[in-house]
């Protein structure tokens, strides 16, 4: 079973190697999808919701929302940002009976990007 849990943050970025518009500095809301994969528990839960809201609020989006990501990631593309939001979270959520599956990375409504662990 995979439960999933939906966050948002707003954070600058420049992307230092790239040639085109996306080089200058600019902002997105950003949307973060975090998937659990795992089996209910004694509570008959793969992962409290509640938890797994406080934990991406304290080890992610405290780090990330109104930030200038640059500061911590430093060519901050889609997929640099979702490998470094799994490195950070796997350790944090892995349970008896559930780990992280996967995480998206959204930059706009129509662009964004699916990250596993495995590139």
């Amino acid at each position: 079973m995979i439960l999933i849990k939906e966050f948002e943050f707003d954070a600058a970025h420049n992307l230092i190697n790239y040639k085109g518009k996306c080089e200058r500095l600019h902002g997105h809301t950003y949307k973060l999808v975090v998937k659990l994969k795992g089996t209910r528990d004694k509570e008959d839960m793969i992962y409290d919701f509640t938890d797994l809201k406080t934990l991406v609020k304290e080890q992610i989006l405290s780090e990330f929302d109104h930030q200038y990501i640059n500061d911590f990631i430093e060519q901050p593309t889609a997929e640099n940002i979702a490998i470094y939001i799994w490195d950070k979270l796997e350790p944090l959520v892995k349970t008896d009976n559930a780990g992280l599956w996967e995480i998206e990375v959204w930059e706009t409504k129509t662009s964004g990007v699916i990250y596993n662990g495995k590139e």
